[in-house]
């Protein structure tokens, strides 16, 4: 991986918590502000399986109100139908079909909620206050 230095202006209280923080943990200055900017930043799209990161990454350009929607945006998904195949797979007793129809729900299913965590992720990273879960139908 390659690295790229730049020089930042903090102001003295933050620079000085960190610097507390790297002699408290007997770690470099540099290691403790690096674990603080990837902290502070919303998850990578490339942490995700391989079939939604796509999808993710998209999400990085949308402005503000689109990530609203998403976020806030009600599940599409046949949550009864679901629960209905999950049941009858755990019971030995899906059939062929219904065991495509059980991954494809599943797939969408997971989609949506990456999504919809990703875009509450940026939105916080963006500075904006997140209500509590019920509010955005998660």
């Amino acid at each position: 991986m390659t690295t790229q230095s730049i020089t930042v202006r903090l102001p003295e209280k933050l620079y000085l918590r960190l610097q507390q923080a790297a002699q408290a943990t007997r770690r470099p200055l540099q290691e403790i502000l690096l674990r603080a900017v990837e902290i502070g930043s919303p998850p990578h799209w490339d942490d995700a399986p391989a079939p939604f990161q796509a999808d993710l990454a998209a999400l990085d350009r949308l402005d503000d109100e689109a990530l609203w929607d998403i976020a806030r945006a009600e599940e599409q998904v046949d949550l009864e139908r679901y629960q209905e195949l999950l049941d009858k797979n755990a019971n030995g007793t899906l059939s062929a079909a219904e065991r495509e129809e059980l991954e494809r729900l599943r797939f969408e299913s997971d989609r949506c909620m990456l999504r919809k965590a990703q875009a509450v992720a940026l939105l916080r990273w963006r500075g904006h206050v997140i209500p509590q879960a019920k509010a955005l139908n998660v």
